[in-house]
C-alpha cells in the first residue's frame, strides 16, 4: 500500500478516537528508522500541555482500534505524543495557526542562494509563505523541505 494512502486510511480510523477524547489529530507519520517501522501519532489540545497519561489515553483506544481494522502489514511500534516545542508545519492550518511565530524553513535544494531561513512567519497563501527575515521572502511551498516553529522557554 502506498504510503500517503496508508496515512489517510490511518488518520480516518484515529481522528474519531482523538475528537472523542477532546484532542486534535496533528500529525501521523510512518517512517522506517534504524530498520524498525514506526506509527508516530502527534496530539494536541488548544490550551496544549499534552501529559503522558494524555499520550496514553489515545494510545490504548487506538492500539485497540488498530488491532481490529489491521492496515498496517508487518510489525511495528505506536507511539502517541505531543508536536513538541519545535513542532514540525505540515498542513496549511498549522501554517496558519502559528503566523507572527519565528519558524525555521529548510529548502529542498537551495532558494535565493540559502539552505534555510529562520524569522517570523508572517502569512501563507495560495502558493507560497511568507517569512520576515532581514528582508521578506516569498517561499514557494514545492521548495520547503520542513518547517518547525521555533521554540520559546
Amino acid at each position: 500500500m502506498k504510503k500517503d494512502i496508508l496515512i489517510e486510511k490511518i488518520e480516518a480510523l484515529v481522528k474519531p478516537i482523538t475528537l472523542e477524547l477532546s484532542y486534535e489529530l496533528y500529525h501521523v507519520e510512518y517512517i522506517k528508522e534504524n530498520g524498525e517501522f514506526y506509527l508516530r501519532i502527534y496530539i494536541d489540545k488548544p490550551e496544549g500541555n499534552i501529559s503522558l497519561s494524555d499520550c496514553e489515553a489515545v494510545s490504548r483506544r487506538v492500539s485497540e482500534t488498530l488491532d481490529v481494522e489491521d492496515p498496517i502489514e508487518g510489525s511495528y511500534y505506536l507511539e502517541v505524543s505531543s508536536p513538541g516545542l519545535n513542532r514540525g508545519l505540515y498542513k496549511e492550518e498549522h501554517f496558519k495557526k502559528f503566523i507572527g511565530r519565528e519558524v525555521l524553513v529548510r529548502f529542498n535544494g537551495s532558494f535565493n542562494g540559502m539552505k534555510n531561513i529562520k524569522g517570523i512567519l508572517k502569512d501563507i497563501v495560495e502558493d507560497f509563505i511568507i517569512v520576515e527575515a532581514e528582508t521578506e521572502v516569498k517561499v514557494p511551498h514545492e521548495k520547503i523541505k520542513c518547517a518547525n516553529l521555533e521554540g520559546e522557554i
